[in-house]
């Protein structure tokens, strides 16, 4: 089965043709970086007059290099902004009528995960490990579609995080690839910073707090360029060892081997060098498919049509779908 795959969820446009859900015939990525770097931030409006501007001439590149009929549409129906949301889902829909073939809406974040098992037979139950932007939580895979959620954060976000801290810095946006390239730079064991711990919760994350450990480090000086590279590194040492070690508690305590992990924050070479050195099977996807990418909607999305079939007209956007999954199982 042929499948294209529309992404739209946030500042990125792609879109995507995959066979069965593994074999990558085009891949195309219109990234919205330069102009939201110049706000600080993701601006809503904005993104989605860009996804306006640009979908359908991504979507035909796409399809013009896989050069084949294709059987299925897929898109990224939650979460995201609203706005974005909508026009992918839009698209799809009025393809799908044009066409006169089918389409399902998938998970997001589902889909960051499935981008990790795509290069490799993936094999259950395992630990899956969602580190982006907008969310961190740590799943129980028992097979593609059905998941127990274990572990998330209680307030920021592991990418938000990182983009708070890049600011206090004085870094541009987005935030984690300056401060893992700032801390290459510095000493991790220069400042004594700590994650977050939640009561009862202990193998749930709080990000928030170390942010403010480093506006206090920061305090009204001045910092030197060195002062700045020693609190990345601490501060990035810091997060991607609770991550870590979280990780490998619950992969224990579950008898799971395999590590899936898939999200943004997954294209950073700090993470991957931190996971390096565990005795679990550590799954990472390319890094051309760690950020958002349509890759990973068409892949995914062949195996929710093998699951549930086709979508109905109905299907709208649902901006915030919880943390991935809710705490029953999909």
């Amino acid at each position: 089965m042929i499948v294209l795959g529309i992404e739209s969820t946030c500042d990125e446009t792609a879109a995507a043709v995959v066979k069965n859900g593994r074999e990558v015939l085009s891949h195309v990525v219109a990234s919205q970086t330069d102009l939201h770097c110049r706000l600080g931030g993701v601006m809503p409006e904005l993104a989605s007059r860009q996804h306006v501007d640009i979908i359908l001439p991504i979507i035909d590149k796409a399809l013009q290099e896989a050069n084949c009929p294709i059987d299925l549409i897929a898109v990224a129906s939650e979460p995201g902004l609203m706005g974005a949301l909508l026009i992918g889902i839009n698209t799809a829909k009025t393809l799908s009528w044009s066409l006169g073939i089918p389409f399902v809406g998938v998970n997001h974040i589902e889909a960051h995960l499935y981008a990790a098992m795509m290069e490799t037979e993936p094999t259950f139950p395992a630990i899956g490990v969602v580190l982006s932007g907008g969310h961190t939580s740590i799943l129980k895979i028992r097979a593609i579609g059905s998941y127990e959620l274990i572990s998330q954060t209680v307030d920021d976000a592991i990418g938000e995080a990182f983009d708070k801290v890049a600011r206090l810095l004085g870094l541009p946006y987005p935030g984690g690839p300056e401060v893992e390239k700032l801390a290459k730079l510095g000493n991790p064991h220069a400042y004594k910073l700590t994650a977050g711990q939640v009561k009862k919760l202990p193998l749930h994350f709080s990000f928030s707090g170390i942010k403010t450990q480093v506006l206090y480090q920061i305090g009204n000086q001045e910092l030197s360029s060195q002062q700045k590279a020693d609190l990345a590194a601490s501060f990035q040492h810091t997060v991607f060892t609770d991550v870590v070690e979280k990780t490998t508690k619950i992969a224990k305590e579950h008898g799971c081997e395999h590590i899936f992990l898939g999200g943004g924050v997954t294209n950073s070479e700090a993470l991957r060098s931190y996971f390096s050195t565990s005795k679990l099977k550590i799954h990472f996807p390319k890094r051309e498919y760690s950020l958002d990418n349509g890759v990973m909607i068409a892949g995914l999305g062949y195996h929710v049509f093998q699951r549930k079939g086709a979508d109905n007209y109905d299907l709208t956007a649902s901006p915030r779908s919880a943390c991935l999954f809710s705490k029953e199982t999909l």
